[in-house]
């Protein structure tokens, strides 16, 4: 039994920046918790994935939320709609994702006297990590508001791997006692896994990046490598998985990538629902991200043992260790992409051998039910009671 506050049981309100989030990275938590009782309360910018999160039996309602927004009168007027949201749901803890979600839901939640704050944010964001003027000219003012937002002894701060850890401990903004490391949002290692069927020899190569259509995702290096091996005569078949992110200010436009497609260098696929059945079609993985909390489709992909290679940086090496279960190659270098991609279609024995390490890795680390645990047993601190 969950413990009753007010003759109800506990109420969580999960917060992130887009509904498309929740759906895909933290349906399996929202349903863990309904599963032991917990109200629950799905909170975003209103998208096509609510009405599907709804389809769960979960409860989800749409935020007035810009995720570009500077106004200050427009965000003035999303933080007291989130306080009198919390005040009349008068939940137990909020969990917020991303930092925008984090600090907005943090200070909404100590104005409206909620007991207990649970934060995850993937590094320190667009405005810690870019050379714009406009992020620079922010940083004062968020760290200010991080400060207040994710501080306090009711308080704690997820992050995903020990390189953020670091990068916060360093930073001050959070007391380091307040600090959790939980690996990404787990993944469901009955759904993603190895295919049976060995592949053909004498078919192309098929080669997948799957993410947000992001320039920081390394899209342009690997557009790069897929030029250089195709001007080397390779069978290769370059996929591209995802959808741009107008939101984001790292979108690549839509027109690039279909003028890309046009060209023949890559096969844009758009959105994929059905990625078990995208990743049991394709015989490896690429990310060349510049940096990443924990990328969950490298996790993914890692689940099916397939060979995966990927950009020695936060996050990215986490997953993979460079020789043991995939293949490290430097930051926004895309000749060094294109030999690593040759190297493991020259040696199918060395991609075979490296797959099945990372799906050992998966099921050790990353399966979603060591993640779900190592989640409650942070709202356990919070809220001082077992959960079962």
């Amino acid at each position: 039994m969950t413990r009753q506050v007010s003759g109800r049981a506990d109420r969580i309100v999960l917060f992130a920046n887009t509904d498309w989030y929740l759906y895909n990275f933290r349906r399996s938590l929202a349903l863990a918790l309904k599963a032991r009782g917990y109200e629950l309360l799905l909170i975003s910018p209103p998208g096509p994935y609510g009405e599907k999160l709804r389809a769960l039996g979960l409860r989800w309602e749409p935020v007035p939320m810009d995720r570009r927004s500077l106004n200050p009168l427009r965000e003035a007027g999303l933080l007291a709609w989130l306080v009198a949201l919390f005040r009349r749901e008068r939940p137990s803890l909020v969990h917020g994702f991303t930092i925008k979600c984090a600090i907005y839901g943090s200070l909404s939640a100590r104005f409206a006297g909620v007991p207990a704050r649970v934060n995850a944010v993937a590094g320190m964001g667009y405005v810690f990590t870019s050379t714009d003027a406009k992020a620079r000219l922010l940083r004062p003012v968020v760290r200010t508001l991080m400060h207040a937002a994710l501080g306090g002894s009711n308080a704690r701060l997820v992050l995903q791997n020990p390189d953020d850890v670091a990068l916060f401990e360093r930073s001050g903004v959070v007391d380091k006692a307040r600090i959790r490391l939980i690996p990404g949002s787990g993944v469901d290692c009955s759904r993603f896994t190895p295919r049976s069927a060995v592949r053909d020899p004498g078919q192309p190569l098929r080669v997948l990046l799957a993410a947000r259509l992001l320039w920081d995702k390394g899209i342009a290096e690997y557009i790069a490598a897929a030029r250089r091996l195709r001007s080397e005569g390779r069978p290769v078949r370059f996929l591209l998985a995802g959808d741009p992110d107008p939101g984001n200010p790292a979108a690549v436009p839509e027109d690039t990538v279909r003028a890309w497609a046009d060209e023949g260098v890559v096969e844009w696929l758009g959105h994929v629902d059905n990625m078990p059945g995208l990743l049991a079609d394709v015989d490896m993985v690429v990310l060349p991200s510049y940096r990443e909390g924990l990328p969950k489709g490298l996790i993914e992909a890692a689940a099916c043992a397939l060979p995966l290679v990927t950009t020695d940086v936060p996050g990215c090496r986490e997953v993979v260790s460079d020789g043991v279960d995939g293949l490290l190659v430097p930051v926004r270098d895309a000749a060094a992409l294109a030999s690593a991609i040759a190297r493991l279609q020259d040696d199918p024995a060395l991609g075979r051998r490296l797959g099945d390490a990372a799906r050992t890795k998966v099921l050790a680390r990353f399966d979603e039910g060591v993640v779900i645990g190592s989640t409650l047993d942070v709202y356990n601190e919070l809220l001082g009671s077992p959960v079962p």
